[in-house]
Order: structure tokens, then C-alpha cells, then sequence
């Protein structure tokens, strides 16, 4: 087995097509966009260079064929959690073989060792955990976008290298179609009936910035006490909005304010893996304009709701009830949603999980995050 450097062109064109290779008889897998993985590499797209560094590494057998890849990443504003120094390892396939695996974790620790962690997480992301984030280890079906989706036999190559689970990623689905559960309505039209000082607002991309400094203001809030928390940046948040407006829909994502202050948003999306099944991964002209096409003709029948959030000084007030049933009404509204999706909650978020579950929503998937200790 030789192992290479993703430094060239033709390195970065094989990091890509290990995943083709690998899942070419795959029905279920959704060849993730070329686009969005090599913008996770490139300093001139993804912010995280800024105060980070990420290296990639492709595996090939003794015959020249693809047969794994990895990538590893040091965040230097998220590297520090009492007193130990952290770094990640992401984007891992590999054939099912126990040597070629351990070949791909050594060469990245060896990567990470030389920048001094103490442990490793993975998979993760160089960037935030809105996509490419956790092993599957159930519910080996249909993919979101941005969600990771692998072979069950990652799970034992995981275990074998010594990784041990850091956190379980669940993800619950419910039926649109059928409507939210009737005592979860009733709460949410209590809770704006009964606060007065509730407003409630969809998102108006001809006032991007004010929604971005809103939105900015209530994630660093909700999420100040968590494992390695950095404050998000707008132009992370620009970035984010510029890649979603191609599929985003208004409805979809709803601010709440108390006594006109931020206090919590819903943030869902279309699924439009739906449709990038069938490019392969490729964003061509042609596949731009089956995209606009595709969606015109509603091919699209799943939401996504990735994230939700709430200062504390507003949480325990319903908010979340409400700007969810806001979001799930209007894909009722819409007509040809049938399925939803809330991904995903680390397991020791027991307030989301309650939530998930008045919606009357089910365990579908679970992915884990897992840790090296070194």
C-alpha cells in the first residue's frame, strides 16, 4: 500500500474519487459536491485557515488502485478543552480492510502528534458541525445534504484503531404528511397567544445582515457553555447564506424576538440531496439548469431541520415549539413534503431531544463522534 499527499491536481481529483470508487454499487449513497469538499481544503473559501491548518492523504493499493482517504485538521481557537490540546481527523473511506485503516489513522496522527494534540476527535470537520460530521452507525438510509454517510463497517475500523465514542448524534424523522402532534400545536399557539411581547419573523434575504447579526447574537449565547465553543464570525455566516441560496425557502427559517430582542431561530432546508443524487457530485451548467428544473417540478419531498437555537435568558418560554410548527406548517402549506427530518442532537441535549419528541418525531439515525486519547 503507498500513501500520497493531496498536493497536486491529480491528488486532489483522486482524494474526490476514492468515495466514487469505493460506493459505485451503492443505491443508497449520495456522491456528496466536489465543490463543498474542496472548499473545505481551500484557504480562499473556507474561513477556519484563518486560525487553522488542514492536510489530506490518499490511499492507493499495490496496483495503483484507490482504496482509502483521510484528511486532518488543527483549529487553533478550538483546540484547548481543560488543559489538553485537541485536533480532528474527517472525510475517511476505506475499503474493508483492518491494515489499510490503520495506515490512513496512523498517517494522520503522525500529522496531529507533530503539532502536539493530546487526543483526536473524528470524523469531524475543519469547520463547523452542520455537515460532514460523525460516523453512521444506524440507519443506513437515504442521506441528507451535508450529512455523513458511510458503510457499517467503519464502525468495528473505528474501534479497532482504539477510538472510543465522545458523543451519539441522533437524528429523528416524522411524517409532514400526518401532521405534528395535536398537544405540541396546542402548546405552541398557547405560548404566542399567551406572550404578548412575541414577534415572530421569516427570514428577509433584502436584509441579510440584520438577520445575520440576530442570528450571531443568539448562537453565541445558546451555545457559550459548550466543549470548545468559539463565538461564529458573519462571514462564516455569509458564507453559509451564500451556498444555501440557491435551495433555501424563507418560510423555512423564523426568528423570535421578546420585546423586540433576539431570544431563538429555526433554521431548516429542503432536502436537495434529492436531487444531487443523480450529478454525481458534479456542479456543471447543465446540472445547474436540471437543478432549477427539478425543483420546479417538486421533486423534493423531505425537510431538513438543521439548526435551533435560544438564548438562555429565553429558553423554558416554548420558542422552540413555536418556530418549528412555524416551519412544518408551511411545509404542509407547500404541499408535496411528506417527509422531516431533525438532525442532529448530541445525545446529552436532553431539552431538544423533549422536543423532538412532543413533535412526535422517531429515532432514524445515529451517528457518533468518537476520541483518541494519545
Amino acid at each position: 500500500m503507498q500513501i500520497q499527499e493531496v498536493n497536486s491536481p491529480k491528488s486532489k481529483k483522486a482524494f474526490l474519487d476514492v468515495a466514487r470508487v469505493l460506493y459505485k454499487n451503492d443505491k443508497v449513497w449520495v456522491c456528496p459536491i466536489d465543490n463543498d469538499i474542496n472548499n473545505v481544503f481551500d484557504p480562499n473559501h473556507n474561513i477556519y485557515f484563518t486560525h487553522g491548518t488542514a492536510h489530506r492523504w490518499v490511499l492507493t493499493d499495490d496496483d495503483g488502485k484507490l482504496i482509502g482517504r483521510i484528511g486532518a485538521f488543527i483549529n487553533e481557537k478550538k483546540t484547548d478543552f481543560e488543559g489538553k490540546r485537541g485536533g480532528g481527523l474527517g472525510f475517511f473511506e476505506c475499503v474493508n480492510n483492518k491494515e489499510a485503516a490503520a495506515k490512513l489513522f496512523d498517517t494522520a496522527k503522525a500529522w496531529l502528534v507533530k503539532r502536539k494534540v493530546d487526543y483526536i476527535l473524528g470524523p469531524i470537520n475543519f469547520g463547523e458541525n452542520d455537515m460532514f460530521w460523525g460516523l453512521l452507525v444506524k440507519g443506513f438510509t437515504h442521506p441528507s445534504y451535508g450529512m455523513n454517510y458511510n458503510p457499517p463497517y467503519y464502525e468495528q475500523l473505528f474501534l479497532d484503531y482504539g477510538f472510543t465514542v465522545k458523543v451519539q448524534q441522533l437524528t429523528n424523522s416524522l411524517n409532514v404528511k400526518e401532521g405534528l402532534d395535536p398537544r405540541f400545536v396546542k402548546v405552541a399557539n398557547y405560548v404566542v397567544k399567551k406572550r404578548k411581547n412575541i414577534t415572530l419573523k421569516h427570514l428577509d434575504a433584502t436584509n441579510f445582515d440584520a438577520y445575520a447579526d440576530d442570528f450571531i447574537q443568539i448562537y453565541n449565547k445558546a451555545w457559550i457553555g459548550h466543549e470548545n465553543f468559539t463565538p461564529i464570525k458573519k462571514a462564516y455566516i455569509r458564507a453559509t447564506f451564500e451556498k444555501i441560496k440557491p435551495i433555501y425557502e424563507p418560510k423555512f427559517i423564523w426568528f423570535a424576538y421578546v420585546d423586540h430582542k433576539p431570544a431563538s431561530f429555526v433554521f431548516c432546508l429542503p432536502d436537495v440531496n434529492q436531487i444531487f443524487k443523480r450529478f454525481n457530485g458534479k456542479i456543471t451548467l447543465w446540472n445547474k439548469f436540471r437543478f432549477v428544473l427539478l425543483k420546479k417540478r417538486k421533486v423534493i419531498n423531505r425537510i431538513r431541520v438543521i439548526a435551533l437555537g435560544t438564548a438562555p435568558e429565553y429558553q423554558n418560554m416554548g420558542l422552540e415549539s413555536v418556530l418549528t410548527a412555524k416551519c412544518f406548517e408551511r411545509a404542509l402549506e407547500a404541499g408535496h413534503y411528506t417527509d422531516g427530518e431533525l438532525s442532529w442532537v448530541g445525545d446529552f441535549n436532553d431539552k431538544m431531544l423533549a422536543i423532538h419528541k412532543g413533535l412526535g418525531a422517531i429515532l432514524d439515525k445515529v451517528h457518533i463522534t468518537y476520541e483518541l486519547h494519545l
